[in-house]
């Protein structure tokens, strides 16, 4: 009957110190890396395993997150460091309970602070000041969840069509 895929890309805003993190690892090998070719060979595996520290720490330091909406299934994949995908979740959208935004009193029993009920929470969302972000409850094997999400406004109106009496907007 309904035939669509539609998928949003979402990127995680990097932590404030984290382009000096970067600039003081390098600076740092390079340091021991002298040092061992000039002074003493000792000062080489410090500066190996800097580089080493380097690569790992830029590789899972950078998220993006890919949702994918296709028929009746939400599937949410990480990406860390622009290469390596890792699948998050996939959702069967039929156990949807509530889509709403997170201000919204749909979801307000299921809030950090005030609320009522407390469930595993999943923040897949990019951080930026100026993007909403949308709470949802869904069970996933017989666990009820609780995850933060970036939506797109297809993503939504397609949700929003197909599930009216769950989702939420004003």
């Amino acid at each position: 009957m309904y035939n669509y895929r539609i998928v949003t890309q979402v990127t995680r805003k990097p932590k404030p110190m984290t382009g000096f993190l970067r600039m003081a690892m390098i600076v740092f090998a390079v340091i021991f890396l002298l040092m061992g070719i000039m002074l003493s060979q000792g000062f080489m595996l410090p500066g190996f395993l800097l580089v080493v520290l380097y690569y790992f720490y830029t590789t899972y330091c950078q998220k993006d997150y890919e949702y994918i909406l296709e028929d009746n299934h939400l599937t949410i994949d990480v990406i860390f460091g622009k290469r390596h995908r890792r699948p998050a979740h996939n959702l069967d959208m039929e156990a949807l309970e509530v889509l709403a935004p997170s201000w919204h009193d749909a979801v307000a029993r299921y809030r950090r602070d005030g609320g009522s009920v407390r469930l595993t929470k999943y923040d897949y969302t990019s951080y930026e000041e100026d993007t909403p972000y949308y709470t949802m409850i869904i069970t996933e094997n017989r666990e009820k969840i609780k995850l933060l999400l970036d939506l797109s406004d297809d993503m939504i109106q397609m949700i929003k069509r197909r599930y009216p009496d769950r989702v939420f907007l004003s």
